[in-house]
């Protein structure tokens, strides 16, 4: 650390050079916080977590019970322990809330104003932060399991839904309709993500075990499609052919840069490709453990060097290498499946939700300080000043 402060202080080294060993520090040293309790509120498991990215500040939370909380997760109160607090519910005795599992929310990214949620219920809601009523809603024909608005788009106001349908949906904010769909899939959409790079750009997984990956401007079908042997024919099953995982392709996550894509499906793998081209990078994270008929909600660490990938995995969630394939560690505390995580890319904390109705707080271990003073010296069976090593130098003698 001194060695970074030094380099920075003098112009040897960029400032981010610190930051991000610090930040990556902090990330490997992530443990469950037991002086933070976040309100229990929902009444069963909770199945999608959103943290806002204008103040990092407050946290969306959607259950099986169709409830919708918000969070704030600042510690008002000043003291070691506390609890983050419920700032408002949309609840079972609202008339706007959704009848069946909530299974994605997310943040507007441009103003914690609005939010939106999409619900077995057949909906997709955008709500008015303020009233904690639906500013707009939209019915589709099935079970929406996913929806994405791109955290980066300025030419659009595009929402992609995945539902029962094969076909993608592309809903414009601004009309409140249904603008646009992507064909291509067989099977359900079960996760859909923009890049964080290109505001364009859109990837979706479905249950036919393809991820494919579209610019919505083109109307000729998708850029391409995810191939688990990078066109290598002999390696693939007639059914394999252009597939990006052996089951149901059922989570996907950008890494920040957006340059790589991560997929994750029920064949037990994790596959890292090259964003731009579609290429299987090839990385082995062995086994990753994924029973999930719906959507797998994952996500990747910003800031750190090397960054890495937090994935339930079963009562746990496994955190890995993202370049390097290794597992490094398991956070264990749930008591019952992980069901999503989201990572706080200001402080390096981790939120988990799951199926036992509780919210985790996972924290950086505080930086231990050094402590100068006087140690005994069982060797010499008597009592010396110990000496930082920073102090000492290498001409005087200790008979001097």
């Amino acid at each position: 650390m001194l060695s970074f402060l030094y380099a920075r202080q003098s112009g040897l080294d960029d400032p981010v050079r610190l930051r991000r060993a610090e930040s990556t520090r902090r990330v490997l040293s992530l443990e469950l916080n037991h002086n933070r309790d976040v309100d229990r509120v929902h009444g069963n498991g909770i199945n999608t977590l959103d943290i806002e990215v204008i103040d990092g500040r407050y946290m969306l939370s959607g259950g099986s019970d169709g409830v919708i909380v918000i969070y704030d997760l600042e510690n008002n109160s000043k003291k070691l322990q506390y609890s983050c607090k419920t700032v408002c519910t949309v609840g079972r005795s609202s008339r706007h809330v959704h009848k069946f599992s909530v299974e994605t929310v997310q943040w507007y990214p441009h103003d914690t104003g609005m939010f939106v949620s999409s619900s077995f219920d057949k909906t997709m809601k955008v709500w008015d932060t303020e009233t904690l009523k639906p500013a707009e809603e939209f019915q589709f024909d099935g079970n929406v399991y996913c929806h994405h608005m791109s955290p980066i788009a300025r030419k659009h106001n595009l929402v992609a839904v995945g539902t029962k349908d094969p076909k993608v949906q592309l809903c414009d904010l601004k009309s409140g309709s249904r603008i646009h769909i992507l064909q291509g899939h067989r099977g359900e959409i079960l996760s859909v993500r923009w890049s964080p790079r290109y505001e364009h750009i859109l990837a979706t997984a479905s249950t036919d075990s393809k991820v494919h990956v579209w610019d919505v401007r083109r109307a000729s079908g998708s850029l391409f499609t995810l191939d688990q042997h990078n066109g290598d024919k002999s390696k693939a099953s007639s059914e394999a052919v252009n597939t990006a995982h052996n089951g149901r392709a059922n989570g996907l996550c950008f890494t920040a840069d957006g340059l790589h894509l991560l997929t994750t499906g029920t064949d037990d793998r994790m596959r890292l490709w090259n964003s731009a081209t579609g290429e299987n990078t090839l990385v082995n994270y062995g086994k990753v453990v994924n029973e999930s008929r719906k959507g797998l909600k994952f996500t990747v660490s910003r800031g750190c060097s090397p960054e890495f990938v937090f994935v339930p995995c079963g009562t746990s969630v496994a955190v890995y290498g993202l370049h390097s394939g290794e597992l490094i560690t398991m956070l264990r505390g749930h008591y019952n499946n992980v069901d999503c995580c989201e990572f706080h890319p200001d402080f390096q904390e981790l939120y988990s939700g799951g199926k036992d109705c509780n919210i985790l707080a996972w924290v950086p271990v505080l930086r231990q300080p050094d402590i100068e003073g006087e140690e005994t010296n069982s060797k010499q069976g008597g009592t010396q000043a110990a000496v930082n090593p920073a102090f000492e130098d290498a001409w005087s003698s200790d008979e001097d």
